[in-house]
């Protein structure tokens, strides 16, 4: 695990997108995601899991919208973990600290 963002709450499910998650950039920066990265969305309220990759999303909107088929995997309201990963070096995994996101009501920083 390279990042996480911790029980963040979706705010959209649009269906007819071609795929992805929309994550505000505020949150993508405190968590050290990028554009296009692929993560791991964890459904706290129904248990599904979904692969999908990152795209950028208005800078302190709070937006975590799951797009495309992955809509169908939540509604408004559900509680997610988002997690990101990275290939290294086993010496470098040994001391490696990922960076783990706790945010607020709203998916706010603060």
């Amino acid at each position: 695990m390279k990042s996480k963002l911790h029980c963040v709450k979706i705010t959209e499910a649009n269906l007819n997108y071609m795929g992805s998650v929309t994550i505000d950039e505020d949150l993508m920066d405190a968590a050290g995601l990028i554009a296009g990265e692929k993560v791991q969305i964890v459904n706290n309220n129904n248990g599904e899991r979904i692969d999908t990759y990152i795209i950028k999303g208005e800078r302190g909107s709070g937006c975590i919208c799951l797009n495309g088929a992955a809509a169908r995997k939540c509604i408004v309201g559900d509680t997610v973990i988002i997690i990101g990963y990275a290939l290294m070096d086993f010496e470098e995994a040994k001391t490696f600290k990922p960076k783990v996101v706790f945010p607020k009501e709203g998916n706010r920083l603060k």
